[in-house]
């Protein structure tokens, strides 16, 4: 019961009977401490029986700070130094429910999800979906909205605990008005905020054109991309001419090439959103306005049997300087690399060292001669790499320095594997496969041997980009 009540004034009014029992108290403790004083000073053994209690006392007060000190000021069990995680009470809230146990989330580990669902667009409906995964206890970490002509597209970066599936967090968004709910997990590089990772893709397309489809498939997610030159017609929708602003249907984007051709990109498993496609749209005509480039970066090795040569990035402006290597291949090595009629060979160039469909490494001599070309081809979502070394520059270790460098290429541009296609009696090709000290699969598909590296065991070292691992080489020499 309450000791104080306010009156009208506002004043606090105390009871008289709270002041009596404090009168009697105070005359209680005069009586004691005189009894006390009598027994002591007029007693035998008053002396020693107010030792005896000064002692007690000192040892109650020593036990008393030890119990404090280790039991008072320690922090509860479990506390890591973060905020509390006592529940706010609303009003009126009775003792008993401020100290009823409550659900505390223990911190553990969890995994990584992107997530992307539409809702009606109404009010309260992105709030409901919050709710559902407040609810999974999953903490949503960034919020992308893609406008459509009905409904909107959300999609999400998630945080969730380690025992929440993927089907759980499915479940409470489909509860919650979400439909078309699609879910991969995700990593780290997706923490980045879609600006920061629009703006680094842009830079990345205006240093090198190569990397339009590859910053196109970063862009969009996992998807096939592929580039056809103009006036190429197979007969599919996919491979006509797009128009100037390009053409979305549901899953497939078509977009007009610079130099006049189509790039198509497909996506089966979720429709692209207007907002993708204006993103990637705005990348192509960033490409189309810079026109080719190449980076020019070159490294001078050193060959075992003293030839100096040079290793860079080669384009189209290099047509001429390879069909005068391929005159001076023989025949037999021009058929283990194209795979068909000699007199063809010339036709590939154009598309080979074109940027728009892959990057090229060219090996010359001290005098300008080419003597070889490697190649990193965009096919579709898989990576092809092809070789090419003159008859007089073959066992001198050419072939092995530019797959190294290939693969190192394939792994930045986030590869997962990359193949070959070659005849079993290319001895050199297959012995430069199996240098790699990678996983390799082999395939015998219409006569030709398809060998497969997984990049996912890639060494450290081959893992830097090209003009990182540049820095990295013990010394410029090429191994014989």
């Amino acid at each position: 019961m309450s000791q104080v009540k306010r009156a009208k004034n506002g004043r606090p009014v105390h009871h008289w009977r709270r002041d009596l029992v404090e009168l009697a108290a105070l005359f209680t403790a005069v009586a004691v401490a005189d009894a006390v004083a009598n027994l002591i000073g007029h007693g035998p053994d008053g002396p020693t029986l107010l030792l005896i209690s000064a002692v007690v006392l000192v040892a109650t007060a020593g036990f008393h700070t030890w119990w404090s000190h280790r039991h008072g000021h320690a922090p509860p069990a479990g506390d890591t130094g973060s905020r509390p995680t006592a529940t706010a009470r609303t009003a009126g809230a009775s003792e008993a429910d401020a100290t009823a146990p409550e659900a505390v989330d223990v911190a553990g580990e969890t995994v990584l999800w992107r997530m992307r669902t539409t809702v009606r667009d109404e009010p309260g409906s992105l709030a409901s979906l919050c709710a559902a995964l407040a609810g999974q206890r999953v903490d949503i970490l960034s919020l992308q909205t893609h406008p459509l002509t009905e409904g909107t597209v959300d999609e999400f970066l998630l945080r969730v605990p380690a025992q929440v599936s993927a089907a759980d967090i499915t479940r409470a968004v489909s509860h919650a008005g979400g439909a078309g709910t699609w879910i991969e997990r995700a990593d780290a590089h997706d923490l980045v905020d879609a600006p920061t990772r629009v703006l680094d893709l842009a830079t990345r397309t205006a240093l090198d054109a190569a990397e339009l489809p590859l910053a196109l498939r970063q862009l969009l997610g996992r998807c096939t991309i592929r580039s056809l030159p103009a006036g190429s017609v197979r007969g599919d929708r996919a491979d006509e001419a797009a128009p100037a602003e390009g053409a979305l249907e549901d899953t497939v984007m078509r977009l007009r090439a610079p130099e006049g051709g189509v790039i198509t990109v497909e996506r089966p498993y979720l429709p692209f959103t207007p907002t993708e496609f204006a993103r990637a749209r705005a990348l192509v005509e960033l490409d189309a306005r810079l026109g080719p480039r190449v980076p020019r970066s070159q490294d001078v090795l050193t060959l075992p049997r003293g030839n100096d040569i040079t290793v860079r990035r080669a384009d189209a402006g290099d047509v001429d300087a390879a069909k005068a290597m391929h005159e001076r291949c023989s025949p037999r090595t021009l058929s283990m690399r194209y795979h068909g009629p000699v007199g063809d060979a010339d036709k590939y160039l154009n598309h080979l060292l074109s940027p728009r469909f892959g990057r090229t490494l060219a090996v010359q001599t001290a005098s300008g001669r080419i003597v070889g070309l490697g190649h990193l081809l965009w096919d579709g979502d898989e990576t092809e790499i092809a070789l090419l070394v003159e008859d007089d520059w073959q066992r001198r270790g050419i072939g092995s320095e530019l797959l190294g460098r290939l693969v190192a290429m394939a792994v930045e541009a986030g590869c997962e594997s990359v193949y070959a296609v070659t005849q079993s009696s290319n001895t050199g090709m297959v012995a430069a496969m199996r240098g790699l000290d990678l996983p390799l699969d082999y395939q015998i598909e219409e006569g030709t041997l398809v060998i497969t590296a997984r990049l996912d065991a890639t060494p450290a070292t081959s893992r830097l980009s090209y003009d990182e691992a540049q820095q990295h080489q013990p010394e410029h020499s090429v191994r014989d």
